[in-house]
């Protein structure tokens, strides 16, 4: 016998219940918390995140179609926003940007859960590139913005590839925070990668002739 219009579960069903966001934080957070215990992807089923987090299966089914989705959520939901950038001092902004790194390899879940997640969404290439165009590219584009104005300043050779710069600014602190955790991150690194950075990539001087 099929359910009438009158019936209240079916009109729910029918209409699709809303998204509960204390539903959603007790997913994330159980997910965020089982691998800061040392869990690892695989251990990660969808119904044993759904017992640890106190709700269904269907819950969590309803919200993500895979474990692979949930990872992407569960990834941007320890990333802050990029800090604002007060655009007098070139040398301020990259450490700015560099401190913002620092200070989230610092946090011990923000560390286990990108050492643990990102081989995973990696594996995903169309995961890879939503997590990267929704939280990595506007990181990126900052510092790029920033490495733009020190070359039109003069502070920042011109004749290297922009994105290879880049790279020799938030390498050493990504190095640290992801792939070498027992590498400690001290007050002040921000500001030395910053300045040895900036020693090397400063257009370089032209010799005087003698005549």
């Amino acid at each position: 016998m099929n359910r009438t219009a009158g019936d209240p579960e079916a009109a729910c069903e029918r209409r699709g219940r809303p998204r509960s966001a204390a539903a959603d934080t007790a997913i994330i957070e159980a997910v965020l918390r089982m691998i800061e215990d040392g869990a690892s992807i695989a251990e990660l089923s969808m119904e044993r995140i759904a017992r640890e987090a106190g709700v269904g299966k269907a819950t969590v089914y309803r919200r993500w179609p895979g474990k692979s989705a949930l990872m992407l959520d569960v990834m941007r939901s320890l990333e802050a926003r990029c800090p604002k950038l007060d655009g007098d001092s070139v040398r301020d902004d990259l450490v700015a940007l560099l401190e913002f790194l620092r200070l989230g390899g610092l946090a011990k879940r923000n560390s286990a859960v990108l050492r643990t997640v990102v081989s995973h969404v990696k594996a995903q290439p169309a995961l890879w590139a939503e997590y990267h165009d929704t939280v990595i590219r506007d990181r990126h584009e900052a510092l790029l913005a920033v490495l733009r104005r020190g070359r039109e300043s003069g502070e920042i050779r011109t004749d290297h590839d922009i994105e290879a710069i880049a790279d020799l600014f938030v390498g050493p602190m990504l190095a640290r925070a992801i792939l070498h955790e027992w590498k400690e991150l001290p007050e002040g690194l921000a500001e030395d990668i910053v300045d040895m950075v900036l020693e090397g990539v400063r257009p370089k001087a032209r010799a005087e002739v003698v005549g």
